[in-house]
């Protein structure tokens, strides 16, 4: 089964030059460690690479979703930032974070650190709608 390519939702190849170009067994521990330990070792990296690029594939498609809302906004002279949104989204981090047992003031860095990206976007696209509607 292949893939799809995010950018177009389009099947793509299973292995391409950047899949080959990544070596998983990488380690500046090989030949330091005992054998049965870096077996281990890889292993658990292995899980870890696997959900490194699922959260990639996730925030592309929250990108996605959220450049369709900031064009919606866009659209209707709405301003990019929902302050009351964004309070809430933290508040409910918190709640999933410690749920998780994952470090809350963690997830609320990170929540921002993404909530500071969309709304640069969504500058980026009332300023571009803006522009247009002024031809």
């Amino acid at each position: 089964m292949s893939e799809q390519r995010p950018e177009t939702n389009q099947p793509r190849e299973n292995h391409d030059a950047r899949d080959e170009a990544y070596d998983p067994s990488a380690s500046s521990l090989t030949g330091t460690a005992d054998p049965e330990v870096m077996a281990e070792l890889l292993h658990i990296r292995s899980s870890i690479d696997n959900i490194d690029a699922a959260l990639v594939y996730m925030l592309a498609e929250r990108f996605r979703c959220t450049q369709r809302v900031g064009w919606l906004k866009a659209r209707h002279q709405l301003p990019p930032s929902d302050p009351g949104r964004e309070t809430a989204q933290i508040q409910r981090l918190h709640r999933l974070a410690e749920e998780a047992h994952l470090d809350p003031a963690f997830a609320e860095k990170f929540l921002n650190f993404v909530i500071d990206e969309v709304i640069r976007h969504h500058e980026a696209i009332s300023e571009t709608h803006a522009a247009g509607a002024g031809n």
